[in-house]
């Protein structure tokens, strides 16, 4: 009853704290999920799975009816959702959004762990960390690094930085969406890896779409093309080690092929996307990043001095 020890009345509601799992010395198997696009539907069902007691919450109202099928419970409010669990998962939109769901029921949060599984850049990421401590939320961010389908199956895995006790107390739980690794305790850390990796994520494919274009424009299926272009790209992965080697020790002298060796390379390759008719948006800025390097006399450097042009 109201004024006991295992219940606490919020917004004119009670709630049972056991229940919820808020009671000093009773496991938290009680979280909450903000947010059912695809990843949020793909966390919350991996929890089910478990056996954890998931309550959810969406904006757009009707998202959650499979959710509620399997077993979650649905908040009609995001003050409820919050309130009904000691861990609460927020996977917005972007950073307004977080603000937007959780500025106007921030003292519901206090005392509670918040894992932002929201795509955030590192700053905004610690911005959210600072406002969290002002507020006493216990932030845990994360970068997660498979798509929806993929969590909670091997391989997946989820970056975190910031709090780390809520890493450590909560980390079977997060086992369950895939390796859980810890970067440190600066909040933007896990965001900077995300980002950097997407990047070279999304690099490969900007290549690979280009060469598809230039390969079908002589006639070669984009399935031919693939199957070469998987065997380069996995040749070719095995130099990230070398070149992380240069950029980390900040020397780029090479006996081997140089930036000027490189440019040759590109311009020819860009003198092809012309003669085909094709845009060379793609491989464009990368040429003019080589060609300032030779402008300024770094032409016997190796490629990997392309990093200092980039800041």
């Amino acid at each position: 009853m109201p004024g006991t020890v295992g219940w606490m009345r919020v917004g004119g509601q009670v709630f049972d704290l056991q229940e919820a799992g808020l009671v000093v010395g009773q496991a938290q198997t009680s979280v909450t999920v903000l947010g059912l696009g695809s990843m949020g539907q793909a966390v919350a069902s991996a929890l089910l799975a478990d056996g954890r007691t998931v309550t959810v919450w969406n904006r757009t109202p009707g998202r959650d009816s499979g959710l509620v099928a399997a077993g979650a419970h649905s908040a009609s409010d995001a003050a409820g959702a919050v309130v009904a669990s000691p861990v609460v998962i927020a996977i917005l939109l972007d950073h307004a959004s977080v603000h937007a769901t959780l500025d106007p029921i921030v003292q519901s949060l206090a005392g509670r762990r918040l894992v932002n599984l929201t795509s955030t850049t590192p700053e905004e990421a610690r911005e959210l960390a600072s406002w969290a401590s002002r507020h006493g939320i216990d932030l845990l961010d994360g970068g997660i690094m498979v798509p929806p389908h993929l969590i909670g199956r091997p391989g997946a895995s989820v970056l975190y930085s910031g709090s780390r006790t809520a890493f450590d107390e909560n980390r079977a739980m997060l086992e369950l969406l895939g390796n859980a690794e810890y970067c440190g305790a600066d909040a933007g850390v896990a965001s900077a890896y995300d980002f950097a990796l997407l990047s070279a994520m999304y690099g490969m494919f900007g290549g690979f779409f280009h060469g598809a274009a230039l390969a079908r424009s002589a006639g070669i299926s984009a399935r031919q093309y693939s199957e070469r272009a998987a065997s380069l790209v996995t040749a070719m992965a095995q130099s990230l080690a070398a070149h992380a080697e240069m950029i980390d020790a900040g020397d780029y002298r090479t006996n081997t092929q140089n930036i000027a060796l490189h440019k040759a390379a590109v311009d020819a390759i860009l003198r092809a996307t012309g003669d085909a008719g094709l845009a060379p948006d793609l491989l464009a800025p990368l040429q003019a990043l080589i060609d300032r390097q030779v402008s300024a006399g770094h032409g016997t450097l190796s490629l990997s001095r392309t990093i200092e042009e980039i800041g």
